[in-house]
């Protein structure tokens, strides 16, 4: 079953308000078109004799040496899509050899979320998706679980000042979860009630301050996620950041802004290989994952994809959109003469038409 045919199946079988959410963006949904178009306005320029009779696309990452390519992208609400929710979507991740990033709004608490993951394999890496509280005891308390589950990075989300405008959701009145599902991660919060529930609020008055406040609390890697401009790649990395992940919050949050991938080799230039850039939005081809490397990512991330394979088919169908990116990726890599990701090159990507 293709990508394509899996989000048709998903499509059939969630609620039409909770496919509107995983589905929807900002505005009129402008960047959320423009992240998967952005890839058709690159080509590859293959090499030819290279000799490489085998291939190794693994890439070492902060926490994750030895890992895929194609790491599972922080999303929301995985049991709006199958019972399971993110457990299946950690067994299928780390049956793959893929990171995956649970986040603050999963709806099954991190600590479970590991244990799957585990279950599949014994050193499956799961990193955890931060949002930074207003209130620095609750980014503290969110550490302290993260850290004590086993995750081995976090990645902070710093692209969320305020919630986006997603009209889809604002037509649906979906504003909450339903009954029965809560973001299990911001339960027993400091100055919650026991068994109560925090909000996750958003708050533009975050700066990187706060960054190097949740950097001197933790030995982890944070990697930052959301960053477009390069100015912004190169104060992560002075800061201390072990990552740096250009996303537009999947076209969720400003509808104004450029598509992921044509930010992608601004950010790559200013962070000069001092740490890795990965890239997620719009990936949704194994070609797609060979250009961004050619770029200068280290790794891609894939949201919406492993939301429509969990809900079509659970654990099995996360497992077949990460099997078909990354074959897909080996199998490009393996046309344009590499043995493995660094054999990709920004001269090998040109524009469609010829011009570079």
């Amino acid at each position: 079953m293709t990508l394509r045919a899996l989000h048709e199946r998903a499509r059939q079988v969630l609620d039409p308000v909770h496919h509107d959410f995983m589905a929807g963006g900002a505005g009129e949904e402008r960047v959320l078109a423009d992240n998967e178009r952005a890839f058709d306005r690159y080509a590859l320029l293959p090499r030819v004799l290279r000799g490489h009779a085998r291939r190794d696309t693994s890439v070492d990452l902060p926490g994750a040496p030895g890992a895929g390519p194609v790491v599972v992208a922080p999303t929301a609400f995985h049991r709006l899509a199958h019972p399971d929710g993110e457990r299946a979507t950690a067994r299928g991740a780390a049956a793959e050899g893929a990171v995956l990033v649970t986040g603050t709004a999963a709806t099954v608490a991190v600590g479970e979320v590991t244990a799957a993951a585990r279950e599949a394999a014994r050193d499956a890496a799961v990193w955890f998706q931060l949002s930074l509280h207003p209130r620095p005891e609750v980014t503290e308390a969110l550490v302290r679980r993260a850290e004590k589950a086993g995750c081995s990075a976090l990645v902070v989300t710093v692209d969320a000042p305020v919630f986006g405008r997603r009209p889809r959701d604002l037509r649906n009145g979906f504003t909450d979860l339903p009954p029965g599902y809560a973001a299990e991660n911001m339960r027993d919060m400091p100055g919650s009630p026991p068994g109560g529930l925090t909000d996750i609020p958003m708050s533009p008055a975050l700066s990187w301050s706060d960054l190097d406040a949740l950097l001197s609390t933790t030995a982890l890697p944070v990697l930052v996620k959301g960053v477009l401009h390069p100015a912004d790649a190169e104060l992560a990395v002075a800061h201390g950041a072990a990552g740096v992940l250009v996303s537009n919050h999947g076209g969720r949050q400003c509808d104004a802004v450029p598509a992921a991938v044509d930010c992608l080799p601004a950010v790559v230039d200013a962070v000069a290989g001092r740490v890795p850039v990965l890239l997620d939005g719009g990936v949704r081809r194994g070609e797609d994952v060979t250009v961004a490397l050619a770029l200068g990512a280290a790794a891609v991330g894939v949201g919406r994809p492993v939301l429509w394979g969990l809900a079509a088919d659970g654990e099995a169908g996360v497992r077949r959109v990460l099997a078909e990116l990354r074959d897909g990726h080996d199998h490009t890599l393996a046309l344009c003469g590499g043995g493995r990701n660094a054999d990709l090159t920004r001269d090998m990507v040109v524009r469609r038409g010829g011009a570079r």
